[in-house]
C-alpha cells in the first residue's frame, strides 16, 4: 500500500473545510453556521505496551496534523510520566482520564462487577489529579474502564463522583444494546435526568478494535445483535489486514456523515493497534478518508465545548 503523504491528506482537509464552510480542523462560527460532523481519534491507553505504540501513533498524528484524545490510566501514566509528557504535551492532543487502574465503575455483563465505593472514588479522583499535575492543564474528560451499554444512566454515585472531581464529560457509552458489538452511532446527551445536567455523555462508536482481532483471546462468541442494525460492519471473520480494519471503520465514518451526527469516534487501544499494524497504515487510511468525506478532525474536549455552548 502506498503511504498517505501529508500533502495529500492536508489537501483533502482543505477541500473538506471549504465544503463544510469552516476552517481546517474547526467547525464554523456563528449562530447560522452549519456544524459539520466531527471525527475524533481516541485511544484507551491502559497498559505498559501502550508507550511504544504511542510513539508511532503520535508520529502519525503530528505528520498529518490530526488532533486526538488519549484516555490514559493513572498507573500507566505514573510508570512513565516523563515519557508521556514529552509525547502528549503538544496542544494537538487532549489527555483525559481512563480511571486510575482500569477497575469497573459499574457492572458490565461481559466484563465483570463494579468495585467498592471507596475504590470507585480512587479510580475517579486519583488519575485526574496525576494527569493535571503532569501536564499542568485541566483534565475535563473521563472514560470508564471497558464502558457500558447503558452509559452511566442511573449510576448516580459515579456521576456525583465525576462531577465532584471536576469532570465536564464522560465517555462511557461504548457498547451496543445488550452488551453487543458494534456500539451504535449515538449522539451526546447530558445527565440532567440523574441530577447532573452539567455533565455530558460523549459516546464512542463502532467496535472495540481489539475484539475484531481476537487480541483479548475471547475467541468466537456472541457479540453481535441479530438481526444487526449495521450488518455491513459485521465481518465474517477476525480482521487480517489494516485494509480489512479500515473497511469496517469507513462504515461508521460515512454513516455519521450521511446522517449529520455531531461526531463519530472509534474505540482504539494503542497496544492492540501496534501489535496488529506497527506501521499504523490503518490510521493513515482512516484519517485520509475522514477528511475526504468532510469530517472535522477534533478532540473530545472540542465536542464537549460545542455541546455545552
Amino acid at each position: 500500500m502506498s503511504r498517505v503523504s501529508r500533502r495529500e491528506l492536508m489537501g483533502a482537509a482543505f477541500g473538506a473545510a471549504v465544503l463544510a464552510g469552516a476552517p481546517r480542523g474547526r467547525a464554523a462560527d456563528g449562530p447560522s453556521a452549519k456544524i459539520s460532523t466531527r471525527y475524533i481519534a481516541a485511544y484507551d491507553t491502559e497498559s505498559p505496551a501502550c508507550l511504544q505504540a504511542c510513539h508511532k501513533i503520535v508520529e502519525v498524528h503530528k505528520r498529518l496534523e490530526t488532533p486526538a484524545t488519549f484516555f490514559i490510566t493513572g498507573r500507566t501514566l505514573e510508570a512513565n510520566a516523563a515519557a508521556y509528557k514529552a509525547l502528549l504535551a503538544d496542544p494537538l492532543f487532549e489527555v483525559a482520564s481512563h480511571t486510575w487502574s482500569h477497575k469497573l465503575l459499574r457492572d458490565n455483563a461481559l466484563c465483570g462487577r463494579a468495585v467498592s465505593a471507596q475504590e470507585k472514588r480512587e479510580e475517579v479522583f486519583k488519575a485526574k489529579e496525576l494527569i493535571e499535575s503532569v501536564f499542568e492543564r485541566p483534565c475535563v474528560g473521563l472514560r470508564p474502564a471497558v464502558g457500558f451499554d447503558n452509559a452511566l444512566k442511573g449510576a448516580t454515585d459515579v456521576l456525583e463522583l465525576a462531577r465532584s472531581a471536576g469532570f465536564r464529560y464522560v465517555s462511557s457509552l461504548l457498547w451496543g444494546p445488550d452488551c453487543s458489538m458494534p456500539a451504535l452511532i449515538r449522539e451526546p446527551f447530558h445527565y440532567g435526568e440523574d441530577g447532573c445536567a452539567d455533565l455530558w455523555e460523549l459516546p464512542g462508536h463502532g467496535w472495540h478494535e481489539n475484539l475484531l482481532k481476537d487480541h483479548n483471546r475471547w475467541g468466537a462468541r456472541r457479540l453481535t445483535l441479530w438481526p444487526s442494525p449495521i450488518p455491513e460492519a459485521i465481518p465474517t471473520q477476525f480482521v487480517k489486514t489494516p485494509e480489512d480494519e479500515f473497511r469496517i471503520n469507513r462504515v461508521f465514518l460515512e454513516k455519521a456523515c450521511e446522517t449529520g451526527k455531531p461526531h463519530v469516534s472509534l474505540i482504539w487501544h494503542p497496544w492492540s493497534l501496534y501489535s496488529f499494524d506497527p506501521d499504523m497504515k490503518m490510521l493513515e487510511l482512516t484519517f485520509a478518508h475522514a477528511r475526504r468525506i468532510g469530517l472535522v478532525p477534533s478532540a473530545y474536549a472540542d465536542l464537549w465545548k460545542q455541546m455545552a455552548g
